[in-house]
């Protein structure tokens, strides 16, 4: 007897989901970009996740959802909740949803299998992150720094897929701001650009992707990265960063599309010019630098003016800035 698929309620169609010749020629992108044979994808690996009940990874337990930096820096967690930040009358994505469908792609494109992979991976020990470019002290940061730069505080905030859906996750970490004057960056830095793990020895999906020019990066303009809503992500739900949601540390730019924060990142450089970005690089059409939500200007692809929850199946219109609107002071309107 065949079977029968019924599609979820919360599953983007096909013809969204995937990117279509009449829109995009990818041998003409690849030849631009000398990549090879590039099978193009949507921007998923840097923080993005597939819309999922988070039902099938139930019976994992707490294999979903354990610290990738296991019982270290235990004591610091759960954080004091900022109570200037909340969901804004939406209820929180469960953990299961939010942990067990990732779009991670350093580790590979089934959205549902990268938590699987991300709990076995060996974390590089010792975690260092480089600081390089315009800054007062070239240096390098230990976890340790790291978690000292500034008191970790648990911060509510809602995340908007440039797919057209989105969750609402309790974040614990720190103002990017506060991480960025520790730096010290001088006064002819414009842009900071934030570079993450390269490891093809482990990470199967860099290995078998190579058309990708890994690792992936991205990038803010200063003032973006020092305004209140920048946020270091260092755990989630009350504890440490599973690997899946880019442990051991993450950014969180909520009135932005989810690829603007990247994942596990172990090079910040402060420059004079806005960098180049892994998906602006790849599409420039569909993913500006910029990449503010904005119901007002659709995907090539798809309409950016209503959104589905992924933990409740609701639509929704899409907020302007996602709702963040102490953001849009940064902007005249025209970034793309």
């Amino acid at each position: 007897m065949p079977s029968i698929h019924i599609p979820r309620p919360w599953r983007l169609p096909e013809r969204l989901a995937t990117p279509e010749p009449v829109f995009l020629n990818r041998r003409q992108v690849v030849a631009s970009l000398g990549l090879g044979a590039l099978t193009m994808a949507l921007p998923w690996s840097a923080g993005c996740a597939e819309p999922g009940g988070g039902t099938e990874g139930a019976a994992a337990g707490r294999g979903q959802t354990e610290p990738a930096l296991g019982d270290r820096f235990a004591n610091l967690f759960p954080a004091r909740r900022n109570d200037g930040y909340d969901y804004g009358g939406r209820p929180p994505t469960a953990e299961a949803t939010a942990a067990t469908h990732n779009n991670f792609y350093e580790f590979t494109t089934d959205k549902a299998g990268v938590w699987e992979l991300a709990r076995r991976y060996p974390l590089p020990e010792p975690w260092t992150i480089e600081v390089v470019g315009l800054v007062k002290k070239v240096r390098t940061l230990s976890l340790d720094d790291l978690f000292k730069v500034a008191p970790l505080e648990e911060r509510l905030y809602r995340f908007r897929c440039v797919e057209a859906w989105a969750m609402q996750v309790p974040w614990t970490g720190y103002p990017l701001r506060a991480l960025i004057d520790h730096l010290e960056p001088l006064g002819a830095a414009t842009h900071v650009r934030f570079v993450s793990l390269l490891d093809k020895d482990n990470l199967v999906g860099q290995r078998e992707q190579p058309w990708y020019p890994w690792p992936y990066y991205e990038g803010l303009r200063l003032d973006e990265a020092r305004h209140e809503l920048a946020f270091v992500v260092l755990g989630s739900y009350g504890h440490a960063l599973p690997m899946q949601h880019g442990a051991p540390v993450r950014l969180a730019i909520p009135w932005k599309y989810g690829y603007k924060g990247p994942k596990s990142f172990v090079r910040i450089e402060f420059t004079d010019r806005q960098p180049a970005t892994f998906w602006n690089d790849l599409q420039p059409r569909e993913y500006g630098f910029f990449s503010n939500v904005d119901p007002g200007k659709p995907h090539p692809r798809w309409s950016q003016a209503r959104e589905t929850d992924i933990g409740t199946a609701e639509k929704r219109p899409t907020l302007l800035y996602n709702g963040y609107e102490q953001a849009a002071s940064l902007y005249g309107g025209d970034e793309v």
